[in-house]
């Protein structure tokens, strides 16, 4: 087997909380191997984010230790993880995050222009994603000219831009309609095989999870098929 994109090993996290400590994540591990979809299901305060977090070296646990394209995440610094996430991890949220007064195009340019290519060489890599969404024609749009599912499906364009390895997904369809929740999420399942991209998703959706490559359930910090 090909070296997994992403691996945690023995994840610890406690939160102080009325002078009570709480166990949000009891020695977990994880693989994912490249292309792979994985859902991570599991109730509200199940500790989801704060796992996804860890992942994304967002955060620090407080024992064990995560890797992400052979490198030791949860040992480097913050330059060190901001490069390692702009090299090798795409992001979308359940709220989109784009900046408001940029552009559809030049939200989806930032992670190429943060990587420190120019606007010209990045251009065409962010216009193809964006037509890849439905929303070539949309280009010069800002996130309040277009709908929610138009907002989240730039924000999948963004996180794709990059050609990462994996993207991490928290709740991603959690503010949409039906309708709309089915698009973004049949459309970042197509994107995850045609670009060959890892997808890990937090949901309490069961519909949503049953959908995936693999379901992991997590509860009592602990993660289970």
């Amino acid at each position: 087997m090909n070296e997994p994109v992403l691996r945690a090993l023995g994840l610890c996290k406690a939160f102080e909380q009325g002078g009570v400590r709480i166990e949000v994540l009891r020695n977990l591990s994880l693989e994912i191997q490249a292309g792979e979809r994985v859902a991570i299901f599991g109730r509200s305060g199940s500790g989801k984010s704060t796992l996804l977090h860890l992942l994304a070296g967002l955060d620090d646990p407080d024992a064990g230790e995560v890797w992400v394209g052979g490198a030791r995440c949860s040992a480097a610094g913050v330059g060190e993880r901001a490069r390692l996430r702009n090299r090798h991890m795409g992001f979308v949220y359940q709220m989109h995050h784009l900046l408001p007064e940029f552009s559809a195009l030049e939200n989806v340019l930032m992670p190429l222009r943060l990587r420190g290519l120019t606007r010209r060489a990045a251009e065409p890599e962010a216009m193809a994603m964006l037509g890849a969404v439905g929303l070539g024609r949309r280009l010069a749009h800002r996130p309040a000219e277009l709908s929610g599912g138009e907002r989240q499906r730039v924000a999948v364009a963004r996180a794709l831009v990059g050609k990462p390895d994996i993207v991490l997904a928290d709740e991603p369809t959690g503010n949409l309609d039906q309708d709309n929740a089915q698009q973004v999420f049949d459309l970042m399942q197509t994107l995850s095989d045609e670009f060959a991209v890892a997808l890990v998703l937090v949901t309490h959706d069961q519909g949503v999870a049953t959908a995936m490559h693999r379901t992991l359930r997590l509860d009592g910090g602990v993660l289970s098929p």
